[in-house]
């Protein structure tokens, strides 16, 4: 396990990490991204509804949570290689994850990748986040890195594992299948998700 006796959070590394959620949002906005849901704001929707990827949370976010828990780990993985001059204090791990959640908002909302999805995934009429749901799944991987750096290994994989399968069951759905569909689409795969 980890040494998580450092702060999590120092007061530069949250400025730094609050002002990137603003220019992030900023981006978002001049991209034409809507603030959330057309149909009324909530906290939370479910999968198969107008406003899945609109609000705040919905059951996506479990797999961002998995974010967070993969890039902690990948930085513990990179600060056990790396020297020790460019090993980063875990409060800017954080803000490294941050970033590494934004750009993956970023790439995940880019016309390519939204019409990927609705040509080789059960996510047909999917037309990317809206401001406020990629601010809670960048949230929600704030969440996986925070538990991560605070549980074993052995922890983290049980929580991805229950994660990926509870996934699966509410939206016949996870990351790793998400990530499956984008890369190399799989039509049994599709057809499966298309008959939840």
């Amino acid at each position: 396990m980890p040494d998580v006796s450092p702060k999590l959070i120092t007061r530069r590394s949250f400025i730094v990490a609050l002002t990137l959620l603003v220019v992030f949002a900023g981006v978002q906005y001049l991209q034409g991204r809507p603030a959330w849901c057309k149909y009324g704001l909530a906290l939370w929707s479910d999968v198969g509804t107008h406003c899945t990827s609109q609000q705040l949370l919905d059951p996506y976010s479990l797999s961002h949570v998995l974010h967070g828990v993969i890039f902690f780990w990948a930085l513990v993985l990179y600060n056990s290689q790396a020297p020790p001059r460019w090993r980063l204090p875990l409060h800017w791990q954080l803000i490294a994850a941050v970033l590494l959640e934004i750009g993956w908002e970023l790439l995940e909302n880019s016309p390519w990748v939204i019409e990927r999805y609705r040509q080789n995934t059960a996510s047909l009429d999917y037309s990317g986040d809206s401001i406020l749901n990629s601010l809670g799944d960048t949230a929600s991987a704030v969440l996986g890195f925070v538990v991560a750096a605070r549980v074993s290994w052995k922890v983290s994989l049980a929580l991805f594992v229950g994660f990926e399968l509870w996934l699966l069951y509410l939206a016949r759905d996870n990351l790793t299948l998400n990530v499956i569909m984008l890369l190399y689409p799989i039509d049994a795969i599709r057809q499966w998700q298309l008959g939840g």
